[in-house]
């Protein structure tokens, strides 16, 4: 057992101890309720020496620890708190308490439908209820992105389990170009993120190649355990190194990259780089840089840059050069019609 938490089990020995006032304690009763304790909890025998209960009953006198505890002396050999009602379980939390607990509240609501979760139910109401009574009505300082609209997350918990337990599932899955859904016999190997949406990530029965499904365009999810779950040593970092986004395309996609990022933008670009393979080539007069990649081209990494309008420019490879320039001009031709009258 980890010394700081041998060191909250004595505090909290003492700590039981004085509040009982219908007893005198001697620094040696302390010495043998800290140790016995500690038995209790470890199941063999602790020493804890007298030295070290005078440091516990300082540390818990002090501001260090927040407790500031009244212990005194009195008759000049027994201990007790000068305020009888004083427990350190009973210290109100601080402004930091108060913030660390209702940031982490709120990250652990996130997953509320995650079955793993489940028995933080009460834990999460009961810290709600503890920010309620101690509200310093300032508004949060982490805002996580959420969208409570979005669809397929009901599905999360029954996918997780089937990977974790290695079985396969049953999806019914309704892509955006159809009218009908599909049924798919699947192996799922993982759970992927990206852009704020989810996706599972695995094999099709009778197909060898990896498959990806976004969870808010599966309809329904049932369990096959008659079919025989098979992961083929699927890796998803080894899967993933080569590419932005979730498609993953064949060898003959996977390109060296060239970019040139205007002033404005090249800060961004080098602190949050595109993919792990980013490197920088040239820093340029103006204050922009030029910085080489390797991925796949495929519509995320095109939407990607598109985002960036006129801040990014191509310069190789000359398929995706052509590609960007192509969709700019259908664009740029657009807005050169009559806006249509509402």
């Amino acid at each position: 057992m980890a010394q700081n938490k041998n060191a909250l089990i004595r505090y909290k020995t003492i700590d039981k101890c004085l509040q009982n006032k219908y007893r005198q304690w001697t620094l040696q009763d302390l010495v043998e309720a800290c140790s016995d304790a500690l038995y209790e909890y470890e199941g063999r025998d602790v020493n804890v020496s007298l030295r070290t209960t005078q440091l516990d009953i300082q540390l818990m006198r002090s501001d260090k620890l927040g407790y500031n505890a009244p212990i005194e002396v009195y008759d000049k050999r027994f201990y007790r708190y000068a305020d009888e009602d004083y427990s350190i379980t009973n210290i109100p939390l601080t402004e930091n308490d108060m913030t660390i607990l209702n940031e982490s509240v709120e990250m652990l609501k996130q997953f509320k439908n995650f079955s793993l979760f489940h028995d933080l139910d009460g834990v999460i109401q009961r810290l709600e209820d503890t920010i309620y009574v101690e509200k310093t009505h300032r508004s949060a300082i982490i805002h996580l992105d959420k969208n409570e609209q979005l669809k397929g997350l009901e599905h999360f918990d029954s996918i997780y389990q089937a990977i974790v337990k290695q079985i396969c599932l049953v999806l019914s899955y309704r892509s955006f170009k159809a009218r009908e859904p599909i049924q798919v016999q699947f192996h799922p190997y993982i759970l992927k993120q990206f852009n704020n949406r989810w996706f599972v990530v695995g094999r099709e029965e009778g197909r060898p190649q990896i498959m990806t499904f976004a969870l808010d365009r599966i309809e329904q999810v049932d369990y096959n355990l008659e079919l025989d779950y098979t992961t083929q040593d699927f890796n998803g970092d080894d899967f993933y190194k080569d590419t932005y986004g979730v498609t993953v395309l064949n060898d003959s996609m996977l390109m060296d990259v060239t970019l040139k990022i205007d002033k404005a933008n090249a800060p961004y670009v080098l602190t949050k780089p595109f993919h792990h393979s980013q490197v920088l080539l040239e820093t340029l007069e103006d204050g922009g840089v030029i910085i080489q990649l390797r991925v796949h081209l495929n519509m995320e990494f095109d939407r990607l840059l598109l985002g960036f309008g006129p801040s990014i420019e191509v310069l190789k490879p000359k398929i995706l050069r052509n590609r960007i320039r192509g969709r700019f001009k259908l664009a740029y031709e657009q807005y050169l019609q009559e806006t249509p009258k509402s």
